[in-house]
């Protein structure tokens, strides 16, 4: 069948659509970031952690745009690895692959601990203590995810589609049993924030939203990725803020004002603002449930297999090891990847530390953001003749300020963590020059084309499900700045 074609050269199988790039993408987003660090930052800035919200928001529309351009143009597995490479050069590609790959690691590694503070509450709540330590529990979800990883792409895909749809029935239900335990006049409550606390409040919101172009790594296994990868990249940043933005609401009418300092060091901070505000049972049961297994399954899913594809393009080309490069006879995935990156994400959950994983995420994250979107604006001159389905407007101007915003929010983080991404890209450069400048082999996946357009029908379908898409996501991030403003009214 067409949507099962492998693509060239690679043995991968095209069998991914618009639902499976935005479930993929959204909850590699929607877990660890949201469900911790973003919590802890309204116990920050109360009220005002909209406006960081809507800062982050802001900085991700138009790299975005950038992606849906690449993706559309370059439909292979790799994304900013390969868009680096062939924008800015194979040293760029490797850093910005090497940087990706860490980043996704730790996002997988923090999600998994995440995980294991949310099952710990949920079976408290239950009144069924957990004889185990988290750092087991995390261990335990990353083997599961991995096992799924090496188990077949269009299975990763339909899981995905489960984990994030569970986890927005669950937070629908959520919402509706928290409104008689929330109070809009907390809303009203004055929490100005300095300018030098509202700034780095802004990078971990941010945090929130980085992935938004996960799908762009798996370009080799969707069906039409000329046109479905760029809806995904219209939508997915706006998906996000709205999930976001919900979430913060709800926990600032529950938590008492006067306690939402409390919020800014717990270790799940959902969990802890029900607690302060004195609401147990069904509410806190459904919490756990949707956070554990709907927002962390969803983003370990893709955390696990996002970044075994950049390691399998990676070795494909020369730049890593030629061991990883191979797929499963049978499942037809990067089998031996995904199992390298389970044992270096149980590493990092053996540290125990979420702030730490953060820290070092962070800043991997937006050194590849930054190679990207100077890949993205230098592809535009080095390869004019390049078939693009989708182009980004004002690239002059759009491409420069992003790269200069994420440069700011690099200054934003705490000097050990800007060290430690030092070091990490250091390592990869070294490999580089090592060994992969040796092995690189020519780029050939750029050559084989863009995959076949659709058949009528089959666009009318796919035109149908991006409007319905479309139309949500609109309501949804609409809405979301409506919901604080009622609250600042009251002021």
């Amino acid at each position: 069948m067409q949507q099962e074609k492998k693509t060239q050269n690679t043995g991968l199988r095209r069998c991914l659509g618009l639902r499976e790039a935005l479930t993929i993408t959204t909850g590699t987003v929607i877990g660890v970031g949201l469900f911790t660090v973003g919590g802890n930052v309204v116990g920050s800035l109360g009220p005002n952690v909209i406006f960081a919200t809507l800062a982050a928001l802001a900085i991700s529309v138009y790299p975005a745009l950038l992606y849906a351009e690449m993706g559309a143009a370059l439909p292979f597995s790799g994304g900013t690895y390969l868009y680096a490479g062939l924008g800015l050069g194979r040293p760029f590609g490797m850093l910005a692959g090497w940087n990706f790959i860490i980043s996704m690691v730790s996002v997988a590694g923090g999600e998994a601990l995440a995980f294991s503070f949310y099952l710990r509450t949920l079976f408290g709540a239950l009144g069924w203590p957990l004889p185990v330590s988290d750092r087991v529990l995390a261990a335990a979800a990353l083997v599961l995810f991995v096992a799924l990883g090496v188990r077949g792409t269009e299975l990763t895909g339909r899981a995905q589609n489960g984990f994030l749809f569970f986890f927005w029935g669950v937070a629908a239900v959520w919402v509706i049993s928290m409104l008689p335990h929330m109070q809009l006049d907390r809303l009203a409550a004055p929490t100005p924030a300095p300018l030098g606390g509202f700034l780095p409040c802004v990078a971990l919101v941010w945090w929130c939203f980085a992935g938004f172009e996960t799908c762009c790594a798996m370009g080799g296994e969707v069906r039409y990725p000329q046109i479905e990868l760029p809806r995904a990249m219209f939508l997915a940043p706006f998906l996000v803020f709205a999930v976001n933005g919900l979430f913060q609401w709800v926990l600032v009418c529950v938590t008492p004002s006067g306690a939402l300092a409390e919020l800014a060091v717990a270790a799940a901070p959902y969990a802890e603002g029900l607690r302060l505000a004195g609401v147990t049972g069904l509410p806190l049961v459904l919490l756990c449930l949707g956070i554990a297994f709907g927002g962390d399954f969803s983003t370990l899913n893709a955390g696990v297999s996002a970044p075994a594809r950049y390691v399998f393009t990676m070795a494909r080309d020369g730049a890593l090891p030629a061991f990883f490069g191979t797929v499963h006879p049978r499942w037809h995935t990067p089998a031996r990847a995904c199992l390298a990156l389970g044992a270096l994400m149980l590493a990092l959950v053996a540290t125990g530390s979420i702030a730490l994983i953060a820290s070092l995420s962070l800043f991997a994250t937006l050194v590849y953001y930054i190679l990207g979107i100077a890949a993205a604006w230098a592809l535009r001159r080095r390869r004019p003749q390049l078939a693009r389905p989708y182009r980004a407007p004002g690239i002059a101007v759009g491409a420069p300020v992003s790269i200069a915003a994420y440069l700011f929010l690099i200054g934003q983080l705490e000097p050990a963590a800007v060290w430690a991404g030092l070091a990490w890209c250091a390592l990869g450069l070294a490999i580089y020059f090592f060994y992969g400048r040796r092995h690189f082999a020519a780029a050939q996946m750029e050559l084989g084309g863009l995959p076949p357009t659709p058949g009528p029908k089959e666009r009318e379908r796919m035109d149908r499900e991006y409007r319905r898409w479309k139309w949500a996501v609109t309501l949804g991030a609409a809405a979301v700045p409506l919901l604080f403003l009622a609250g600042f009214l009251r002021r």
